[in-house]
């Protein structure tokens, strides 16, 4: 999602409410503690030199903190703010926000509540280092091959 997306949806809603990947809530009484401008300058295992800018989002509870609910309102001034101090442009949201550990997270929007999506890595150059080539073969492959039985010389390890 980006920067705009949030702000066109925060326009229409009265309450937030942002869904962990397991379905559950961050708790009503966080705060958005950050805005930020990220960019991670790279160079991926291909030898190509990448570049990616996103705005980030830090969510953060305050377990003595039971009465503050972040409205969308204040936040779309938090979010304005941001933009003309940082010079932040329409780019990707990314979201943190520490269960276990900092987690980062990719945002979406069901209609009712963002949703922090679990973000994946991959090789950005598989065409180049060779992961592509690799033979993959799925177990129901080798379960429906002749030789289903998994003994020395069987073929299924």
């Amino acid at each position: 999602m980006k920067l705009s997306d949030i702000k066109s949806h925060l326009n229409n809603m009265e309450a937030l409410s942002f869904m962990l990947p397991d379905g559950s809530f961050v708790p009503e009484n966080f705060h958005v503690t950050e805005i930020g401008l990220i960019t991670k300058n790279f160079i991926d295992c291909g030898g190509t030199v990448r570049r990616e800018t996103v705005v980030n989002f830090q969510l953060w509870e305050d377990a003595g903190d039971e009465d503050h609910r972040l409205k969308p309102g204040k936040l779309l001034n938090i979010i304005s703010l941001s933009e003309k101090v940082l010079g932040i442009e329409d780019f990707e949201i990314e979201v943190e926000y520490q269960d276990r550990t900092i987690g980062k997270y990719d945002l979406s929007f069901d209609g009712e509540s963002f949703q922090l999506l679990n973000k994946q890595t991959a090789c950005l150059a598989s065409d180049q280092c060779g992961a592509s080539d690799k033979n993959k073969v799925s177990l129901s492959q080798v379960a429906g091959s002749d030789n289903n039985s998994c003994t020395p010389g069987g073929g299924c390890c």
